[in-house]
């Protein structure tokens, strides 16, 4: 085997992991990593290549990239016993499709103390991942359907007004909490409202929190 090469599409970049020396080689230097020539045997032999892939850098925040799930392709080559070349080109690698979200909510920063009956902040970002203008927002936490009393809700008004956001735009925020119960708890169901589509977008994921006494 004399090399293993793996191009990324446009929208990726690709590292090597080399196990058996415990580094990062990056994908440029591919050439040198297969040198000497590995040797797989005859009948079934292996040999296992490790690529890391990570969004690049200009694309890392854009989940709305199209085709971002077509990975790139490997190219192989290698010489028999008698000396002759081989050469292998795979066709695209596709990995799992990336969600494309129009709206969304980022969770920035939670106080590494918060007291029992005291507000808190917990810092928010509301991103626009479309070519157009979208809003105005209303953020507020939403009821889930088990019935259960919230322990941690909005300390105030019950829905904050955001304004509308440009095209690739976002906004960070505050969100007015506070905990009503001691130990381990749940912050869940905060929800963004567009008020001209009239749309409920994806509610940031539940958050685990530590309420101490005062």
């Amino acid at each position: 085997m004399d090399q293993v090469d793996f191009e990324p599409s446009q929208h990726w970049s690709s590292t090597v992991l080399k196990a058996n020396e415990n580094h990062l080689v990056g994908n440029d230097s591919t050439r040198q990593i297969f040198k000497p020539p590995i040797l797989i045997r005859s009948g079934g032999g292996i040999y296992n290549f490790l690529y890391k892939l990570s969004l690049s850098s200009q694309d890392s925040g854009q989940v709305k990239v199209e085709g971002t799930n077509i990975l790139g392709k490997l190219q192989i080559t290698w010489r028999t016993n008698l000396g002759e070349p081989g050469r292998l080109q795979t066709q695209q690698i596709l990995g799992t499709p990336i969600a494309h979200k129009d709206v969304e909510l980022r969770l920035v920063e939670v106080p590494s103390v918060i007291n029992l009956d005291r507000p808190f902040l917990v810092h928010l970002n509301l991103v626009n991942h479309t070519d157009g203008k979208l809003g105005p927002f209303e953020v507020f936490l939403s009821q889930n359907n088990s019935h259960e009393e919230k322990v941690v809700m909005i300390n105030g008004l019950q829905t904050m007004a955001l304004p509308q956001l440009e095209a690739s735009g976002s906004t960070d925020f505050h969100l007015n909490l506070i905990a009503t119960k001691l130990g381990v708890q749940r912050i869940t169901g905060i929800t963004v409202f567009d008020t001209q589509e009239k749309r409920n977008y994806d509610p940031l994921p539940d958050l685990e929190i530590f309420v101490d006494m005062d």
